[in-house]
């Protein structure tokens, strides 16, 4: 049986310029951002569950809240640099590695 490919179907990308704007726009930027922020919060709650700590657990070894965890978690907060590589370091027993692309 063949495959039947709809002419309906646009690409994510595509999709992100017209609900967005292209990439470089304002709103398209403060959208990337966010996203990142997002994913951030996720991989966080996911290696704190990983490890088997509570939000308490791990803010207690990182020397800050369960309500900052909280809220990184949520994507409800900035996150310092500096408070990043703590949770990593001390919460995880981890290192942090950092990129940058130029576009």
């Amino acid at each position: 049986m063949k495959n039947k490919i709809s002419k309906n179907l646009t690409s994510f990308e595509s999709h992100l310029d017209e609900q967005y704007g292209k990439r470089g726009s304002k709103l398209r930027e403060e959208y990337e951002q966010e996203f990142e922020a997002f994913k951030l919060g996720v991989l966080i709650q996911e290696m704190r569950e990983k490890s088997n700590l509570t939000q308490e657990q791990l803010a207690d070894k990182c020397g800050t809240t369960k309500s900052y965890i909280s809220r990184i978690e949520n994507n409800a907060s900035d996150i310092r640099l500096s408070t990043l590589m703590r949770i990593i370091r001390q919460g995880f027993g981890g290192s942090l590695r950092l990129s940058v692309d130029m576009m």
